[in-house]
């Protein structure tokens, strides 16, 4: 293979209310609130992106946040598990954080060699905190109550849970250069030959379990980092040429984009590194304004009346 998918770019997620998302997210997991937008195909809705200083690809959690959504239901088909990595030695410090806000959270354990610890975030996403085996040096987003030495790094992986992994696997290892690295019972994981962190999918083989149910709490996509738009097409033509049906490019403001299902059913996107969150408000000022793609700006004050104030 001549080149290879660096890792995740972003994950997106759907929530219930948008103000506890926003104070869990910020406050609790101490991420830095990047950008306060709106659903493309529905402008009365959110879009909330979380991150490290820049919204770094690899580190940004997205999320739709509708105010009556129902919860989902884990299972097949789809993404169940958001993993974050954490520095050595900071489990303790979550343990605490957890506890505190009195959140569901399981005891550490170990996988393939890593401690990690899961939760369930408010609206019951599965969320796990990973101390790798190869220190991450990302340098991360700081709060008053969570220091650089217990702050999350970015994303470690992103599990999906399948009733057969060979397609996944295979469109993994053809279409994006990845390989396998690492197998216990029905967990495969697979990584980028780039070594980048954050790069990590585990595909979890669950034949026979009952097909899960997209909605409150549960993944919408994973979005895997493009370098641009040309290398971006290449894979488009890779994943037309397999049979699965591309979306053509989106212009997405902050990055473009490209949309399939893959064969296990989740959906996963294509999404270039450029041009950034910066393109509409400068670094000091991320997510302190609500930003409206341009066919929306004429019905801002319509669309701020509806949405729910955050502070």
């Amino acid at each position: 293979m001549e080149q290879a998918v660096k890792g995740i770019h972003h994950i997106t997620a759907i929530s219930g209310n948008a103000r506890k998302n926003y104070d869990f997210y910020t406050r609790i997991m101490g991420l830095r609130f990047v950008k306060k937008t709106v659903n493309f195909d529905d402008p009365h809705t959110y879009h909330f992106y979380y991150g490290d200083e820049k919204g770094t690809p690899g580190t940004i959690l997205t999320f739709f946040p509708w105010e009556e959504i129902m919860a989902g239901r884990r299972g097949t088909h789809m993404a169940t598990e958001v993993g974050y990595s954490i520095p050595e030695g900071s489990i303790d410090f979550w343990l605490k954080r957890l506890d505190a806000a009195n959140m569901i959270y399981n005891k550490p354990s170990s996988k393939f060699g890593e401690v990690y610890l899961t939760f369930l975030d408010p609206d019951g996403l599965k969320v796990e905190l990973t101390v790798p085996e190869k220190t991450d040096d990302r340098i991360p987003w700081e709060t008053a109550e969570v220091s650089a030495d217990n702050a999350t790094r970015g994303f470690h992986h992103v599990t999906l849970t399948l009733e057969d992994i060979q397609p996944t696997a295979d469109l993994l290892v053809s279409v994006f250069g990845y390989q396998l690295q690492k197998n216990h019972a029905n967990r495969y994981r697979f990584a980028s030959p780039s070594g980048e962190p954050g790069s990590y999918v585990d595909l979890v083989e669950a034949k026979g379990e009952q097909r899960g149910h997209v909605a409150g709490g549960s993944v919408h996509h994973v979005a895997f980092r493009m370098k641009d738009e040309a290398e971006q097409l290449l894979y488009r033509e890779k994943i037309e040429k397999l049979g699965l049906h591309a979306t053509e490019q989106l212009d997405r403001k902050y990055f473009r984009s490209v949309y399939f299902r893959e064969p296990g059913g989740v959906l996963f996107e294509l999404a270039t590194d450029s041009p950034g969150f910066t393109v509409d408000e400068p670094l000091a000022e991320l997510g302190t304004h609500l930003k409206l793609p341009a066919q929306f700006e004429p019905q801002r004050q319509e669309i701020e009346s509806k949405l729910i104030k955050l502070g």
